[in-house]
């Protein structure tokens, strides 16, 4: 897909604060943590995890709101990548991930996210909610694969209003944490 095609896929539903606050609370994100916001629009959930302590790698692929990103947070500990996040090369050190991506790109970015040289440690990503329970369900391409390392479960269920502008679709936070053994 080139990327004048991906832009005209911009559509996008970003997060009211208070939604955001409550999807990083659960997410136990602590001070030092590397966290990759994909999807990052004007930073809903990039601020809340600056306020945990967090260094954020914000990801977003539309040219004005990755300026308004860089402005926003120039003097925190956040870096934003300006890229799409089927392209996105994730980092050699350990991470986790808040996120609210968008829809067209989830099962790309989970497969990224789960594929064998990630070093991620946790997730929780807003997805459509179709597509979260075939995930936590075990029926994704792949899933055999990542299973005996991840477990999937979906978390929260969110309400179309927690969006501006509201999606057509359910949503809800797929989280995904490293199994221990």
């Amino acid at each position: 897909m080139s990327a004048g095609q991906r832009r005209r896929n911009w559509g996008c539903h970003f997060l009211r604060a208070e939604e955001a606050a409550r999807i990083v609370a659960d997410s136990a994100v602590s001070a030092g943590d590397l966290v990759l916001d994909v999807g990052a629009g004007y930073g809903a959930l990039t601020s809340h995890l600056v306020d945990a302590g967090a260094r954020v790698l914000a990801v977003e692929l539309h040219p004005g709101r990755a300026e308004y990103l860089r402005q926003r947070f120039a003097t925190l500990p956040v870096r934003v990548l300006e890229c799409d996040a089927r392209d996105l090369r994730l980092p050699r050190k350990p991470f986790r991930v808040v996120a609210n991506p968008p829809y067209g790109v989830s099962s790309a970015l989970l497969q990224t996210l789960l594929g064998s040289r990630s070093r991620m440690r946790s997730a929780d990503i807003v997805l459509q909610r179709q597509v979260a329970r075939r995930y936590a369900d075990g029926r994704a391409p792949g899933a055999g694969r990542w299973l005996r390392t991840w477990r999937l479960d979906v978390q929260r269920n969110l309400p179309r209003d927690a969006f501006r502008p509201p999606p057509r679709v359910d949503s809800t936070v797929l989280a995904i944490r490293r199994r221990l053994y």
